[in-house]
């Protein structure tokens, strides 16, 4: 499998121009959801999400400074669309084989990490969302298998100073339907399952909804062991601190009520490889007055006192952790927590949409949450919306992560075009990448979702992954600029 390089050549698109066929799409998500010709956009205090930065106004205060890169170029090869100056190089696709013949690399590329290596290599952690049915499992490894049945779990791919692919093979096999996860401090990568079957369901033989660590320079080191006292229910993403050692973990829970925000703490907090398995207690946030995160609309409000509440039975021998009898008061239930990052000595998280005909108690497009364990503080950072231009971002923002320029990079997870939007410190709104493989069909054309948003540790190569077909690409370029 040897890597390709490719730059687009120049265009006549706009930079959110997108196919004819996406925009009809789009315009009939909006039209079912009642926003047609009023788009999606977002709102919000961008400055607590970016510290130490002023807004400029909505949008860059009246256009007087560009947004982003400039436009998107249409790619000739129809992979990836980037904006002039800036290369992607294709480190590995789903079917090829595994540079260690372990198999062929597994299909759903969905969460990812770069991690420093030695003499200045990196690895990437990639998770494979596998269910029962996908073409291409994670092969199964002698110690890197926790049941044979499952088809999920991570490839790790490790790359020279120059960005060449050095490795590729197996970091962990036998998980089910690995989504996100989450870096720790001390180099590894936390893969989490969205799945709660329990053996003997689906094909399974052992019980899923656990949190396993993955370390990269020598999976072998972490194997295929999990992290129980952290919890069985469909896991999204975490988010470590790194003072404290508390784990941040995010539920995507697809039925009412929905998922819940934990805390865990461990019994040795940053102990390194391997510490978290010594145990720790598992908590569910309550938000006084607040029994769904949907309800709250307002960017930039504030709930103080935010309690945290033991969770009964974090194995959910009986019941879901999210069933559970939490008291009286309850705890903060939320629909579609993915997305989860640490920064500012605050830990960020995703809501990507609520529906109330799904159970929510308001409808939104996403929100942007940022709690302040210091403060025990929680703001609504940003929400996405209708406003004036059905091209902006916000179906659905999925991962993110922060951007080497400032702001963040959102990857799109909804119908029609996919992007990798970036939301600048000014609160500007611009596309930075465009899926162009085609997964449908030329008279009704499809996209896959873009997910696992990363940066080298050097911020000088952005990696993301194509979910369908599976596709890591790096993309290099002005960063600077």
């Amino acid at each position: 499998m040897s890597a390709t390089e490719k730059s687009p050549t120049p265009g006549t698109s706009p930079a959110s121009e997108k196919p004819p066929a996406a925009d009809a799409s789009r315009r009939q998500v909006l039209a079912r959801t009642g926003a047609l010709g009023a788009g999606i956009a977002f709102t919000g205090a961008l400055s607590e999400v970016f510290a130490g930065t002023a807004l400029a106004g909505p949008r860059g205060g009246g256009g007087r400074h560009r947004a982003g890169y400039g436009p998107l170029v249409p790619d000739p090869e129809g992979l990836l669309d980037l904006p002039r100056g800036f290369r992607y190089r294709v480190l590995s696709r789903e079917g090829e084989p595994l540079r260690s013949g372990e198999g062929p690399v597994p299909g759903n590329h969905d969460g990812m990490t770069a991690l420093r290596g030695r003499r200045g290599r990196v690895h990437l952690v990639r998770n494979h969302e596998n269910r029962q049915s996908a073409r291409y499992g994670v092969p199964t490894v002698k110690g890197l298998t926790y049941d044979p049945a499952a088809k999920g779990g991570c490839t790790s791919l490790t790359l020279d100073g120059r960005g060449n692919v050095l490795e590729e093979r197996v970091g962990i096999a036998g998980t089910a339907v690995n989504c996100a996860g989450g870096p720790t401090p001390w180099g590894t990568w936390l893969t989490c399952e969205e799945n709660e079957d329990k053996a003997g369901t689906a094909g399974y033989t052992k019980d899923h909804g656990f949190i396993f660590e993955v370390d990269p320079a020598d999976p072998h080191r972490t194997g295929a062991v999990p992290l129980t006292a952290m919890g069985r229910f469909q896991h999204e993403a975490i988010a470590v601190d790194p003072k404290s050692g508390i784990v941040y973990e995010t539920e995507d829970a697809f039925a009412f009520p929905f998922g819940l925000f934990y805390r865990f703490l461990p019994e040795k907090p940053c102990g390194g490889v391997n510490s978290l398995r010594a145990g720790g207690a598992l908590e569910a946030m309550r938000v006084p007055g607040v029994p769904d995160l949907s309800a709250v609309h307002e960017a930039g409000r504030s709930f103080g006192g935010v309690e945290w509440v033991p969770v009964p039975d974090p194995l959910a021998e009986q019941t879901p952790v999210r069933l559970q009898d939490f008291g009286k008061k309850g705890v903060t239930h939320a629909q579609k927590l993915e997305g989860c990052y640490w920064g500012d000595n605050a830990v960020y998280f995703v809501s990507s949409y609520a529906r109330t005909k799904e159970g929510s108690l308001k409808d939104h497009f996403g929100q942007v949450w940022k709690y302040e364990p210091n403060r025990r503080r929680l703001t609504l950072v940003v929400v996405f919306g209708p406003d004036t231009d059905h091209r902006l971002p916000g179906e659905y923002p999925d991962n993110i992560c922060l951007a080497p320029s400032g702001g963040l990079m959102v990857c799109e997870d909804g119908d029609g075009a996919q992007h990798v939007f970036g939301l600048s410190h000014r609160g500007q709104v611009y596309p930075m990448a465009r899926n162009r493989q085609n997964i449908g069909t030329p008279e009704a054309p499809e996209w896959g979702e873009f997910a696992g948003v990363t940066f080298s540790p050097d911020e000088s190569t952005m990696y993301v992954n194509c979910y369908t077909p599976g596709t890591t690409f790096a993309v290099t370029g002005p960063w600077d600029d």
